[in-house]
């Protein structure tokens, strides 16, 4: 995982999901087959400035570069925090453009409070 500056470090996608719902960070932010994204157990559609990113965490498999993975910690304008989990590459959860160009229009503010 990639992580800068502690020396505790967390090494696995589940090490960091596991500390992130100790924390009350436990539901997904999914895009549908209709390029929506929802919040788990709610209808509402989202837009990238309705959401924003508070940590990015970057996972690269030992003996397979397709054992990658990246998981983002958002929140939304109300307050709900959730995470978006995706692989790398072509073996991408979410295929074709939307899921990337909507990523990449999430305003991204880091936050120190999930660096483990």
């Amino acid at each position: 995982m990639e992580n800068s500056g502690t020396s505790d470090q967390m090494t696995t996608l589940s090490q960091v999901m596991e500390k992130l719902r100790k924390r009350g960070i436990n539901k997904e932010f999914r895009m549908n087959e209709a390029c929506e994204m929802k919040y788990e157990e709610s209808e509402k559609n989202y837009k990238p400035d309705d959401l924003k990113i508070l940590k990015t965490y970057r996972f690269e498999g030992d003996s397979n570069p397709d054992d990658s993975a990246v998981l983002y910690v958002l929140e939304d304008n109300s307050g709900n925090k959730g995470i978006i989990i995706d692989s790398f590459g072509a073996y991408s959860t979410y295929p074709g453009e939307a899921f990337d160009n909507f990523l990449r229009d999430i305003p991204v503010e880091e936050s120190k409070e999930y660096d483990f």
